[in-house]
């Protein structure tokens, strides 16, 4: 029997190294669907609930592993629902390879059933995007999507219409110009080394800089040997955006930590008073952040030439891969003597993890959300995976979780989507089963695709999920107040036993309310094999406080107590009991 279109599809993602797609099958699929039976010992299909956790768990697949994630969506709705998880990987720059099928290509533009022409609407999140035409141009497709996709670290698509994807090869002959074995699986990498005239340039900023700060993202986290001497020879504290928060161990004495909303005040402070920024893998979106303009020196070390200068104004740009540019510009760095600004941001890291340590231990009830993370820490092993959601959970895990050793952590960093927690770590705990993964997210994040802990427990993955319940939307409810002045509104909502709803897929569940027993539940609940979901019920009036408090944020937040917002008392003396805690 010859082969299909559909066998030479999936023929050819194992040729990739491709072991498993994440999706839900459909009848715009099917054909598809058939060739990853017949090759169900060499390639893996995971089911899920919702086609936006497969895109989600596909670029999730691709941070945790380094290789192509895979996901797949039926025709129509099935497609429409991978944009948000596809968007995600295209934003964080993740490689991601999303198929999808289109109805009879004699009905497509007659207003069929599910006529959706996915490829058009794909066009914006893929650096490629086709429509198979016969059998016989799958191969040509598939290579160049998977060979795209790890290339530009960006998503591409491939739709096929129903009748072509169980096409015989043999009944769509090639054209004459499309010979056979002219395209193979092997592809190369460049270089991408600068030049010596660059990093000299790039070498007489830093050695001229005194006040020198590193900033270092996603894009260095293969690299944290070399941005650790680079910071030992530059005297320069590193300050880690959210995605590069695995570069150093949160311990290392030469990083500040977090930078940011949810980062440290002696990263701010760094990043304010700095005299030279030497930014590496890293386009962290919040421009504010950043020294003002004109006021250091910039060298920015970037794999993608179009992210340079993209958030602050470069004096030096060294395209390349992370590791490999630190390796040959360190040669040309002097050893900067004077330790000042480093020890200044060494003391005010000290006093910080004393203030974080201070807010982790309260005994207080309502329990404080930074309790959870805290005794999560104390119990994390050194080799665990971290997903958490957006919101003010991830405040909380940015400055409660501490990365040490192996440790691997993730979210949605420029997408910044929810419910993207709970998938992240069913593909982590797929692709790493004898390790510990822990998904760290909010009520609000995890009811989106809460049907996922069907897939936790289909695939009995061993991951704990800790929803941190405080029954509002709790970022949406501060920015309302400190960013707008206004009073919190329709941000509240109606609660769930997670715990209860947890049994009722086939998890264990477990609920915390007391911080006095908070960390003894979670050590039972880590210790419980199989997927658990951890309950924590915590302060809705605990707020992601930001590292330093402007005074335009503070007469905001007066403003909206003052006009209105539910609870004000309570939310008030909240926000002084905690001011005063970090004066004393």
């Amino acid at each position: 029997m010859s082969m299909t279109a559909g066998d030479i599809l999936v023929e050819t993602l194992i040729d990739w190294g491709v072991d498993r797609v994440f999706g839900i099958p459909g009848d715009g699929i099917n054909g598809i669907i058939e060739s990853l039976r017949k090759a169900e010992d060499r390639i893996r299909f995971i089911q899920v609930r919702h086609e936006e956790a497969a895109a989600f768990m596909a670029c999730a697949h691709a941070k945790w592993t380094g290789r192509l994630g895979v996901c797949i969506a039926t025709s129509g709705p099935g497609g429409i629902h991978l944009l948000n998880g596809l968007y995600d990987a295209k934003l964080d720059g993740q490689p991601v390879l999303a198929i999808t099928g289109l109805q009879f290509h004699d009905l497509l533009h007659t207003y069929t059933q599910q006529d959706v022409e996915l490829d058009k609407l794909f066009m914006d999140v893929c650096v490629y995007n086709s429509r198979i035409m016969g059998a016989a141009h799958v191969q040509n497709v598939t290579e160049l999507a998977c060979r795209t996709a790890l290339a530009y670290r960006g998503v591409a698509h491939i739709t096929a219409p129903a009748d072509i994807q169980d096409q015989p090869v043999r009944k769509d002959l090639r054209s004459k110009r499309n010979r056979p074995d002219h395209v193979s699986a092997l592809m190369a990498e460049s270089a991408h080394i600068p030049t010596d005239d660059q990093l000299a340039r790039a070498a007489a900023i830093l050695n001229e800089g005194r006040k020198i700060v590193i900033m270092a993202g996603r894009g260095a986290l293969g690299a944290g040997g070399e941005v650790e001497t680079v910071a030992e020879r530059l005297g320069a504290p590193v300050v880690k955006p959210l995605l590069g928060k695995g570069v150093l161990p949160d311990d290392h004495p030469y990083t500040t930590g977090g930078t940011g909303l949810l980062g440290t005040r002696p990263s701010q402070e760094a990043l304010e008073s700095c005299d030279t920024l030497l930014i590496v893998g890293s386009s962290f979106p919040y421009i504010e952040y950043y020294p003002k303009p004109g006021k250091a020196k910039c060298v920015q070390v970037e794999l993608d030439p179009k992210r340079v200068s993209l958030r602050y104004p470069v004096d030096a740009a060294l395209v390349g891969d992370s590791a490999r540019v630190l390796r040959a510009l360190l040669p040309k760095l002097d050893h900067h003597q004077d330790r000042s600004f480093l020890e200044t941001a060494q003391a005010g890291m000290t006093k910080w993890r004393e203030l974080m340590r201070e807010r982790g231990t309260r005994t207080g009830m309502p329990m404080k959300p930074q309790v959870v993370a805290h005794e999560l820490n104390n119990l994390l092993s050194d080799d665990a995976i971290i997903a958490t959601d957006s919101g003010t959970i991830t405040t909380w895990a940015a400055r409660h979780l501490d990365m040490r050793g192996n440790m691997m952590f993730s979210c949605s960093g420029n997408l910044a989507t929810m419910a993207c927690g709970l998938p992240y770590a069913n593909a982590a705990a797929l692709a790493y089963p004898s390790r510990q993964v822990v998904a760290f997210v909010g009520d609000g994040g995890i009811t989106m695709l809460l049907g996922e802990l069907a897939t936790a427990v289909k695939y009995d993955l061993d991951v704990k999920i800790i929803v941190i319940k405080n029954n509002v939307l709790g970022q949406i409810k501060w920015e309302q107040m400190v960013f707008l002045g206004n009073p919190e509104y329709v941000c509240a909502l109606q609660p769930i036993d997670f715990a209860t709803v947890a049994k009722g897929f086939g998890c264990t569940g477990f609920t915390i309310e007391d911080p006095k027993t908070c960390g003894e539940i979670l050590r039972q609940a880590l210790a419980t094999r199989g997927p658990v979901v951890i309950e924590a019920v915590v302060d809705p009036n605990e707020p992601p406080m930001p590292p330093k408090i402007s005074p335009e944020q503070a007469a905001h937040f007066a403003e909206a107590l003052a006009r209105g917002t539910s609870n004000a008392g309570s939310i008030a003396l909240t926000i002084a009991s905690d001011k005063v805690r970090e004066i004393i």
